[in-house]
């Protein structure tokens, strides 16, 4: 954080300096200063979309986070240790458990979704009903907005473990051995792929939610904000695990005698 602040003056400072050169120059045709400015602004303008100056995405690679959710049917059918087994085995860090049955607010608050998701799904569940010869009865926006009360009636249906995973790309670990949201079309050696057998057609003849055993956030920026939702900030573990020294320590100092 110090670090990041640091960065952030220091080339404000340097963005002051080319900015007033700039015009004292300009006149006189210095054309380095131009240069030197729009290099400058470049830069500027990745690091924050990179993270490194972006205070709500910021964190050291390897110490970046994500939220899963084992749910109902992953606790039911006692697929918990075969899934966490799955996440440790990569070298990913485990840092908060809680194992808890959802209330409802809570599960509206995580599924806080925007216009364009309840178009998307909306529409994906009127291909499925046309699919299956039966009536559309509603438009897109309504069949979207009521695939969250099938989702909150499922996961407030019986306890779920919720956890946070930290580690290099997290993120996009934890959604490659996830696998796709429907289990049916989920690569063979992903969770949903190997582990369950439900589809979208089947979920939306009976009027639920897809079972799909468990949940887990899209983005970074999506996984602070859920974690949020299930976690206080002091619940959640900060400590070094020996393996990590073999994922991320640049020289490997000290493994041999």
């Amino acid at each position: 954080m110090v670090l990041r602040k640091l960065s952030l003056t220091l080339c404000s400072l340097i963005t002051l300096t080319l900015s007033f050169s700039y015009h004292v120059v300009s006149r006189s045709g210095g054309s380095f200063f131009v240069a030197a400015r729009k290099v400058l602004e470049q830069s500027l303008i990745f690091w924050y979309i990179s993270g490194i100056m972006n205070p709500q995405t910021s964190r050291e690679m390897h110490k970046e986070r994500t939220l899963v959710i084992i749910k109902p049917d992953g606790v039911q059918r006692a697929l918990i240790g075969d899934i966490l087994s799955r996440f440790e085995r990569t070298g990913l860090k485990f840092t908060a458990f809680k194992f808890l049955v959802p209330t409802e607010a809570q599960c509206l608050e995580h599924y806080h979704k925007d216009e364009a998701w309840f178009l998307k799904k909306g529409k994906r569940i009127i291909e499925d009903l046309t699919t299956q010869g039966l009536p559309v009865e509603k438009d897109e926006m309504t069949y979207g907005k009521g695939i969250i009360d099938t989702i909150v009636k499922f996961v407030t249906a019986g306890p779920v473990l919720a956890f946070v995973v930290e580690g290099n790309q997290s993120v996009a670990v934890v959604t490659k051995l996830v696998g796709s949201t429907e289990p049916a079309t989920s690569d063979v050696g992903t969770i949903r792929g190997d582990l369950t057998v439900d589809s979208y057609g089947h979920s939306t003849l009976q009027n639920r939610a897809v079972r799909n055993l468990i949940h887990c956030s899209e983005s970074p920026v999506e996984a602070e904000r859920e974690i949020k939702v299930w976690f206080k900030e002091e619940e959640i573990m900060n400590y070094k695990t020996v393996q990590e020294r073999i994922l991320y320590d640049v020289d490997l100092n000290g493994i041999l005698d």
